[in-house]
């Protein structure tokens, strides 16, 4: 594997993707909602003004859920699913479909990437001056969890782009994706913990947590920004079983590998099987 051509690759879809408009745009709508969260965050309790790091990324957590897996997804399938005519000139070329996708992947995250510091960056550094730094070294922690997730689902994007071939059946199978993951998946589990035993209801939301790499992310954000009392069945029934936070970010964390490993498994076996 020429690492060469992956990084030329990589570069030409970053360059590709920073100059979309919708890259930019996913920049400023993610760091304007975080000021807002930031701010607005304690109307509720009757005062307004810019809040902690801790506790504006304990608020901005279900943004982040909602946000950049439809980003990622998006990015992705737009990528995979371009132009037929430039999809054959990248394939008839003289390197292996494995450096076709690692590089193309590696742009893409760094395209996602760079809109989500610039989000992170802009909003933090204002609520820094207004606010002050407590709870900052906490922070990159969440922006790297919420990166990760977004590389979870690029890699999703990849097969289901590879497997469609069509960018509109491609664009509503990962609709449903996210659909599924980010609002569906949890009233599912909670749902059938109502016909099972509690015994059996806790192992069952205890496993089922791992299905989803939505919920993998929450339970790491909350378990870093010390938010244990508001993680909800699927976190309580973790650092029971595993008895210790350390443990539970360890195992938080090779599932997170395990759903970017396989998916870009799968579209390197069907990339190489596709006749392009």
């Amino acid at each position: 594997m020429n690492f060469n051509t992956i990084t030329t690759i990589a570069r030409q879809e970053l360059t590709i993707n920073i100059r979309n408009r919708w890259t930019l745009l996913f920049a400023v709508i993610f760091g304007g909602l975080m000021l807002a969260i930031s701010y607005f965050g304690l109307l509720t309790a009757g005062a307004m003004g810019f809040q902690s790091f801790t506790r504006t990324a304990v608020s901005l957590l279900n943004l982040v859920l909602y946000l950049v897996p439809l980003m990622a997804l998006m990015m992705g399938t737009l990528s995979f699913t371009s132009e037929k005519s430039l999809n054959e000139l990248l394939f008839a070329q003289p390197i292996t479909r494995g450096e076709i996708l690692l590089g193309k992947l590696a742009g893409l995250f760094a395209a996602l990437a760079t809109a989500t510091l610039l989000g992170f960056g802009v909003a933090g550094f204002i609520i820094a001056l207004r606010a002050g730094t407590n709870g900052l070294l906490r922070f990159p922690a969440f922006i790297a969890l919420s990166l990760v997730l977004g590389l979870v689902f690029l890699t999703l994007s990849v097969p289901v782009a590879a497997i469609c071939e069509r960018k509109t059946k491609a664009f509503g199978v990962v609709m449903f994706l996210w659909f599924f993951f980010v609002l569906f998946y949890d009233l599912m589990v909670i749902g059938g913990t109502f016909w099972l035993r509690e015994r059996v209801a806790n192992r069952f939301i205890f496993v089922s947590l791992f299905f989803n790499p939505v919920d993998l992310v929450r339970v790491a954000s909350l378990l870093i920004l010390d938010g244990e009392e508001v993680f909800g069945a699927a976190g309580a029934a973790l650092l029971k079983f595993l008895g210790g936070e350390r443990a539970s970010l360890s195992l938080l964390l090779a599932a997170l590998l395990a759903w970017i490993a396989a998916p870009f498994a799968l579209a390197q076996r069907w990339l190489k099987r596709q006749d392009i």
